[in-house]
């Protein structure tokens, strides 16, 4: 078995874990990071995108909204390149009447989140599809962020301060140490679910930032952690209706904001208590009740193409709280196990949101220090991960370099312009064991056909290069241009424009036809609450291509199967309920 030595194990690998990871280098720790999947597989790689400004939370949790502004600010320094600025509005429609306006108004000014009212007049000619009925709009610095890309810069910059990261590693126990009273918790056994290696790290400080599995990582030392898990469903929109964030100027609720991201807009989000964190379904209330309130923000929404619906569960923590989630507080935890349960050696941290995971990280590392040592105080507020020189992110860049460099030609994702270029070097840097992978990497297979066109493209490019793998030296990925697709062009001679990294790569890469059954299963997942309309056309259409073309659900694979396989066969199948749970 491998053994492993450092200071600071970090289990999970999504915003947070990698921020603590990134924070905890730069301070001069020895630092190992451990994911069970890839980035952001979960609660990171699934909400609905949004930066907040803080005003969704000024009157209801003032703290949090004065932690969202906070760290707005600061990210919009250290990662401006993962987020575009969007702006939002706070409307009132017909159905928000009220003195909640008002109270929204001082709550801003108490908390210090900009709020400036301006006329409906002025919020249409901004946003034309926005419903003319609204009778006051008030406007924020909200934005947009692309949680996959923010998570691989910070993980990049970690990297550049001396941590390492194990992807697909799952933590399989926790290296436990001593009896009751002097219980410690020295580090964990992980497994390499890609290659079937076991591997001991020995850690002075574990700390879990496994979100939603908080609890499921803390029974492993005996502890009781109690998460609650509220699965928020999301449903996106086929095009940009709107150009700027909308939230209904109302108490949180479901339904309530319309995020342009990317290519796409996204109405979320519902908030339903779950026991399980990984396997959500996603119930036909739930996309009904979205587009309903979609309409309310954006007459004819629900008549638009809908591409995709998704859920995520969001980690919430609240000591002995038994209610609904929906009314759990949004704040982020830390619990030290040391004065909480008598264990050391063991943080956990949980709650807050993506916004905010930069804080959740400073204050982690903070407390480490505490055990540890001091060491350097946090600098990550002013430190930018690789790639802000690049400025905010704008709609059209792609476009704008595929044309500008005449790329039309090495298209294999004609919706999210993704080139045979981008897909070769985020496969050959990134230990790719599934095209998902890929998808949150450069996002194949994002858009209106929801891959299929592009996933036979992608797998047969895959195929191709996999021999070339083993014959690559290992340097940095420069994660930095990974959505960029002038950057990653071929050069003049034909070679590809950034250096090739990574050894001891997972294989599944050599096995096209499970790589190609896995990703369309995933694809499936998010369709099928959706089946109606030009996308069920659509997914006639891929099912011709892929089932009876192609034989796809034929094809031989020896038997294998990924770590995710498991994952996406999970039936999604919506049930027929159409009643809104109490």
């Amino acid at each position: 078995m491998k053994h492993i030595e450092t200071e600071i194990l970090v289990i999970g690998g999504g915003a947070t874990g990698t921020g603590v990871a990134w924070d905890a280098a730069l301070r001069g720790f020895k630092t190992v990071l451990v994911e069970k999947r890839d980035l952001t597989h979960g609660t990171t790689g699934r909400y609905h995108g949004l930066l907040h400004s803080g005003g969704r939370y000024v009157v209801k949790d003032p703290q949090s909204a004065r932690e969202c502004i906070a760290e707005n600010r600061i990210l919009r320094r250290t990662h401006t390149h993962c987020l575009e600025e969007t702006g939002g509005f706070f409307v009132v429609t017909p159905e928000d009447e009220g003195d909640f306006p008002d109270r929204f108004v001082a709550a801003c000014a108490e908390t210090g989140v900009p709020c400036n009212e301006i006329t409906v007049a002025e919020a249409l000619r901004r946003e034309p599809l926005l419903n003319p009925r609204v009778s006051r709009v008030f406007e924020v610095p909200d934005g947009a962020a692309d949680s996959f890309l923010a998570t691989h810069a910070t993980a990049q910059a970690a990297r550049i301060a001396g941590a390492e990261l194990f992807l697909y590693h799952e933590v399989v126990g926790l290296l436990v140490e001593g009896g009751e009273g002097e219980c410690r918790v020295a580090g964990a056994r992980v497994r390499d679910v890609a290659n079937g290696e076991d591997v001991e790290i020995h850690a002075a400080m574990t700390i879990s930032a496994t979100g939603a599995w908080a609890g499921q990582l803390a029974k492993m030392a005996g502890i009781e952690v109690e998460i609650i898990p509220g699965k928020g469903t999301m449903v996106a929109m086929n095009h940009r209706l709107v150009n700027t964030v909308l939230n209904r100027c109302k108490m949180p609720a479901d339904g309530d904001i319309l995020v342009p991201i990317h290519t796409v807009s996204v109405i979320g989000t519902t908030d339903v208590r779950v026991t399980d964190p990984e396997h959500l379904r996603i119930e036909p209330w739930e996309v009904q009740f979205m587009l309903d309130e979609g309409d309310k923000l954006v007459p004819g929404l629900s008549k638009a193409r809908v591409v995709r619906a998704w859920a995520g569960v969001r980690p919430l923590y609240q000591e002995g709280y038994t209610g609904a989630s929906r009314e759990a507080t949004r704040q982020f935890t830390l619990l030290d196990h040391r004065e909480r349960d008598g264990v050391a050696g063991l943080l956990t941290i949980t709650g807050g949101k993506w916004t905010t995971f930069r804080l959740m990280a400073e204050k982690t590392v903070d407390k480490a220090v505490g055990h540890l040592g001091e060491l350097k105080g946090c600098i990550t507020a002013n430190t930018p991960v690789p790639g802000v020189e690049q400025g905010f992110y704008w709609l059209g860049h792609r476009l704008h370099e595929v044309e500008a460099a005449r790329l039309q030609g090495q298209l294999v994702c004609e919706c999210e312009l993704v080139t045979r270029s981008m897909l070769e070097n985020a496969a050959r840097n990134n230990p790719t064991v599934t095209l998902d992978d890929l998808r949150r990497d450069v996002r194949l297979g994002m858009g209106p056909c929801q891959g299929g066109f592009c996933t036979y493209r992608a797998v047969g490019i895959l195929h191709e290069i996999g021999d070339q793998r083993s014959e690559i030296g290992a340097v940095d990925w420069n994660v930095a241009f990974l959505q960029s697709p002038a950057y990653n062009q071929d050069d003049e001679a034909g070679n590809r424009h950034l250096p090739l990294t990574i050894d001891n790569s997972p294989l599944a890469i050599s096995s096209p036809n499970l790589l190609l059954r896995d990703f369309l299963q995933e694809r499936w997942k998010g369709v099928t609450p959706i089946l109606w309309g030009r996308q069920l056309k659509q997914e006639r259409l891929d099912e011709l291509i892929y089932l009876s073309l192609m034989n796809a659900d034929h094809l031989p694979d020896d038997g294998g199967s990924s770590p995710l396989s498991e994952f996406y066969n999970f039936d999604t199948t919506p049930n027929e309920n159409m009643d809104i749970p109490e």
